[in-house]
This record gives C-alpha cells, structure tokens and sequence, in this order.
C-alpha cells in the first residue's frame, strides 16, 4: 500500500520527523525554491512549513491531493487560509508553543529596560566604562500592568511576581475570581497606565486594539514608565510612541513587533530604532530552541491526525475528524455566533450555554461547543485559539460551559442558541440557523429578539428606545460618512418600547461615528461586530 506523501519544505527539528512515524513517504524540498516547491506539490498529502514558504492560491492549485497545511509556529501570513478552505485543504498551526518564550522575553525587555543592559554593553563594546551613566532602576516593588490577562499574560505575572513586584492588569474578559487566583489586581485602563512603572500589552490585533496605545494614553503615563510590545505591531501607535519618547512623556520602550516588518526605511517604526531609550529585538518570540521544536512537534501530530481521518484540535479553518456531514456546515456558523456573543458582551463571561435545537440533536455535536469557545475568545486573547485550547481558555477565566440538546425548534429545522451569564448578572444570548439549499449562515435572534439576517463581514447592532426618526437619523449620518448599509432588520416587542436594530455594512465604522450615532439616537447598545474568518 502506497504511503501518504509529508513534504517537508524547511528545517525541522528531528523530534518533528519522528513524531510523524514510519507510516509517511517523508521527502524533502527548499520551500523558497518555487519551482521545486510546486512540482514536488503535484502528490502531496500533506506540507510542513515555517514561515519562509509560500503557501499561497498557485501552490494550493498545484496541490491536487493535499489534503493539510501544517505551520510549525503560530502565525499563518504566508498561508492563504481562504483558499485552503475553499479547496478543502485544512490548515494548522502550534498555537501553544512558544507562549513561555514569548513571556520570557517580555521578562528580558523589562530587565533590559530596567537596567539598561543593550546600551550599557555597547559602551564597553566600544571601550568606554562609563558606569555612572547607565544607573538604572529595580523591579522591586515596582508595579507592572499587564494589558490582557490570557495564557501569556499570565505566565508573565507569575514571573514577576517572582521579583516582588505588584501586578496589576486590565482585561475585560476575565473576571475578578480568576485575577485572584493568579495574584493580580484587576483594573480599569486608565487606571493602569496612571499606575504601571511597567506595561506590557498582550492583546490580539483586531480593530479595536489596533493603535488602543496612542498619544492620549502615553501621557497618562509616569514620566519614568516603560511600555513593551512583544505581542502585535500596531497595537501600540509607532507615530505616538516616538512622541512620547522624544518628549519624555515616558522613559523608554522594549519592542519585538512593528507595524511592517522588517521595519520600512521611511516608515514610522524606522525612527524607533535609532532612540537611545528604546531596546528591539527581530521578532523573537517564538524563537528559542524549545519553542521550534514543540511547535514542529505539534503540527507533526496534527498531520498524523489529519491523514488518518481524525479530530485535529489545532486545525484553524475546519474541525477534520470524524464529524458527521450534517453537522459539519453547523462549525462555521458557531464560531461566528461566538464571535457576535463576544462583541456584545458587556462584561465577564461567567458561564455559557450552547443549546442545539432541532434535527443536529440527534447527532453528535459536541463539536459545536468547542467551536462556540472558539469563536468567543478569537477576539479577545493574545494567543491563536485553536479546539485544544478553546476549553483550557474558559477554565482559565472560570467560565462553565455546557452543552445542552432539544429535539423541538418550532421555526427552523434547526436553532443553535449560545446563552450566557455575565459577571454583572446579566444575560445574553444570540442564535442562529442554516437556510436553504446553500446553507446560509443566519443571524435569528439576539436575546428576546427575533431577527433573521444573513451574517457578513460588517455588523451593528444597536438597542433603543423606539420612536419615530431614529431610522432616518442613522441611515443620514451613514451615508455622510460613506457607509453602505447593505442589509437591516429591526426587532421589537411592543411599540414604543425597546428597539434592536441589526445593520449589515460593506466596511467598518469609525470609534468617532459610532460614538456620534449612539449619542444622536440616546442607544442603550451600540456594538460594532467585525466577522474574523478562521
């Protein structure tokens, strides 16, 4: 019997070739090399890669038996995610494997920051001793904030914690019981970056935390604090940063990532490198001898999963395995109505409900329930967020997850509900359904209010009291700003009382026009919900 084909297309550990086994046709090819790269797709099962080759729509079309996309690292840019999708190709990645190196070289910044260790060795490099003009400063009793308290975070804290200072951090999605239980005092952001000697951040890139560091909150700052980035360029704004390094709005910055990189010669990044008080470092995160290798080992694991007809836990774009046909166009659809559950939570999750109504409760679904977790924290956690992980999350953060059946779906043939608990003691819930023969995905119903929208890119969705004018009010304001509505529905349930209205939208919606919006139309709740395709 012909063995599946692995090709390997970079250098990987040997621990990665023996975690595939003896029962692969192993061979090996220089990714880079593009010609050599797309023949020797022509019978590939599967390919390994790291972040040098290009697995983009050319490759995948010359690829017509691979069937899994493995990248030993977490970042996917140089796979075209989509295209697998649409071919049927699944993709994977190590979203695990270099959390610990990535939280110690947060650690190295701040010590580096501290005690001024990049310049104090170039000094002597050069023959100078020059003691007195590299004073530094101690982390003892120092206060570190922490901006985003997921599995990195975390460990970041326990560090630290170690040197005795005080950790205090802002993270909207844990609750305080969880902030106990790692020794950290959970705060407001404002009231971090009044407070932090130190600051890390520790978020995922999305639009809302794109540039949620900028001039405005650098000056909030001690004039002695440190800011360090290891997480996501642009996360915090490079234009803003020089400022405030240039006019001692803060002391100095550590930074890993940049907004381009390499950084661009005429770009904003390029200014930081050459400042006297910041320290950089190629985007080394992951790039220690122990991550390379438990990520190569992991995905390696995850291609014996995928070829042998199994649940691979790390696959970001389908749940593979055994998952009956029926149940499988459901997996999309959760994950998106996790993501809306997210966007419109206003504080905590403490427990979540994911109910299946219908014909799928006949089958099993509990795939559903980690694609509802995984849908909930994509936006909302430093790290890649993969079927494995997706529960670890939720415990981390103390939120109970069940899932829950119900033959009986009185307007659908099927319902999924995601129902949930805040820390405040509110509810929310939002469900959704498959329709017609090509299975669109369904926004129908947002708490105790029915809708029935497809879901896209795009959404707002706003609760208000009803009255005349407020459609007209929105729809002007849009339209000055050039925002297309491309679909609304608006639900109540007696005139006169609350209104939720759900627009769809062809492109996002500035802080600033949401903010005008809500205030013009006195909402209640005005979220702007962006779709992240996995």
């Amino acid at each position: 019997m012909t063995k599946p084909v692995v090709l390997i297309a970079e250098e990987l550990s040997p621990a990665t070739i023996d975690a595939l086994g003896p029962d692969f046709d192993v061979r090996h090819v220089d990714g880079t090399d593009r010609p050599a790269l797309l023949a020797a797709l022509a019978d590939a099962n599967a390919i390994l890669v790291r972040s040098a080759t290009k697995v983009d729509a050319e490759a995948i079309a010359a690829a017509p038996v691979l069937k899994v996309v493995a990248r030993a690292g977490v970042g996917l840019d140089n796979v075209d995610i989509k295209t697998a999708t649409t071919a049927g190709v699944m993709v994977v990645n190590a979203p695990t494997s270099n959390i610990v190196s990535a939280a110690e070289l947060t650690v190295g910044h701040i010590l580096s920051l501290a005690r001024r260790i990049p310049a104090a060795h170039a000094s002597l490099a050069q023959g100078q001793w020059k003691r007195s003009a590299f004073t530094g400063t101690e982390l003892f009793e120092k206060t570190v904030g922490i901006i985003g308290l997921g599995r990195i975070g975390a460990l970041i804290a326990a560090r630290l914690q170690g040197f005795d200072m005080r950790v205090i951090a802002y993270d909207p999605y844990v609750t305080s019981a969880r902030a106990q239980q790692l020794g950290v005092q959970l705060v407001t952001l404002d009231e971090l970056l009044e407070q932090a000697d130190f600051l890390t951040i520790h978020m995922p890139k999305t639009p809302e935390t794109t540039g949620m560091i900028g001039i405005d909150q650098l000056r909030r700052m001690k004039r002695t604090a440190f800011v360090v980035n290891v997480a996501r360029g642009g996360l915090i704004d490079e234009d803003a940063l020089y400022e405030a390094l240039t006019t001692g709005e803060i002391a100095g910055a550590g930074l890993d990532v940049f907004t381009t990189e390499p950084p661009a010669e005429d770009g904003p990044a390029r200014r930081l490198l050459d400042l006297p008080n910041v320290v950089v470092t190629p985007h080394l995160g992951a790039s220690t001898e122990e991550a390379q290798e438990k990520a190569g080992v992991s995905v390696a694991r995850s291609v014996r999963l995928a070829l042998g007809g199994e649940l691979v836990p790390d696959a970001v774009n389908v749940a593979g395995g055994l998952i009956d046909p029926y149940v499988r166009p459901g997996i999309p659809l959760v994950e998106k109505l996790g993501q809306i559950f997210a966007s419109l939570a206003h504080s905590p999750l403490t427990s979540l409900d994911v109910e299946v109504h219908g014909e799928l409760s006949q089958y099993d679904v509990s795939v559903l329930k980690l694609a509802a977790l995984k849908g909930v924290f994509t936006n909302i956690v430093s790290e890649s967020v993969s079927y494995v992980n997706a529960p670890l999350l939720a415990e981390q953060r103390g939120v109970e997850v069940r899932l829950l059946t119900d033959e009986v779906s009185d307007e659908y043939r099927n319902v999924i509900t995601l129902r949930g608990a805040l820390a405040d003691g509110s509810q929310l819930s939002v469900s959704g359904t498959l329709t017609g023969t090509k299975q669109i995905e369904k926004l129908v119903g947002i708490n105790e209010y029915a809708l029935e929208l497809p879901i896209e890119k795009h959404h707002l969705v706003m609760l208000y009291t009803d009255r005349p004018g407020i459609v007209a009010v929105y729809g002007q304001r849009f339209g000055e700003a050039g925002i297309n509505i491309a679909g609304m529905q608006i639900a109540r349930q007696n005139a006169g009382g609350q209104a939720l209205s759900v627009l769809t939208v062809d492109s996002p919606v500035s802080d600033e026009l949401v903010e005008q919006v809500r205030s013009e139309i006195d909402a209640d709740l005005f979220r702007q919900i962006e779709i992240t395709e996995s």
